[in-house]
């Protein structure tokens, strides 16, 4: 038994083949987090992710299908020219139901 024993201590190859399973466990490590990216290429989900909500420097993210769109905050408030359409009112079951103003109040819409 001795032989055997000794045969090990001095043979390379077998601190080789650790080596290989260490590296081996390593690229496995990595393909799981690769796989559990949610803006992983190869998967079918869409996905929006925002950075930093409600920051000046916010960022979204959207993914839809296979591409991938970035949005990026100017810091700016939204503004614009407009008029003013109608009023909005929340029911108490939830709902909301839309009035026009320009006086056609038959056609309202829920």
């Amino acid at each position: 038994m001795r032989f055997l024993d000794e045969d090990e201590e001095l043979n390379p190859i077998v601190s080789a083949v650790n080596l290989v399973d260490v590296f081996l466990v390593i690229i496995a490590a990595l393909l799981i987090a690769l796989a559990q990216n949610p803006l992983n290429i190869y998967s079918n989900d869409d996905v929006t992710v925002i950075k930093n909500a409600g920051k000046p420097n916010m960022e979204m993210i959207v993914k839809k299908g296979k591409e991938i769109k970035q949005y990026k905050s100017n810091g700016a408030i939204g503004s614009g020219e407009g008029a003013r359409a109608g009023i909005a009112y929340k029911m108490a079951d939830g709902s909301f139901v839309y009035v026009p103003e320009n006086g056609d109040n038959d056609k309202i819409s829920q």
